[in-house]
């Protein structure tokens, strides 16, 4: 069971770090002036795996022009991460 807890949290570990790159990824039109390219791979990929985590978030926790889902997302991420790790 442990093993299983084990694999699970560093699942989490691994989605935690994709929003990440997807959060400072979201950053990188602000600094180029140049929109992001769609049919990049690696952007293709942080879009389709993190967009179905945010998009229901996003319904709630978008204020103005600030969106907080991925802030929210990586706290419960943590949340249960930390809660796999006290349970192992």
């Amino acid at each position: 069971m442990s093993e299983v807890l084990s694999i699970l949290g560093i699942t989490i570990q691994i989605y935690s770090f994709i929003l990440l790159a997807r959060v400072l990824m979201s950053w990188v039109p602000m600094f180029t002036n140049r929109p992001l390219d769609p049919s990049n791979p690696f952007v293709k990929f942080l879009l389709d795996v993190t967009e179905p985590v945010l998009s229901p978030l996003r319904r709630y926790l978008v204020i103005g022009m600030i969106d907080l889902s991925p802030l929210v997302a990586l706290i419960g991420l943590q949340i249960i991460g930390n809660a796999l790790l006290s349970s192992a």
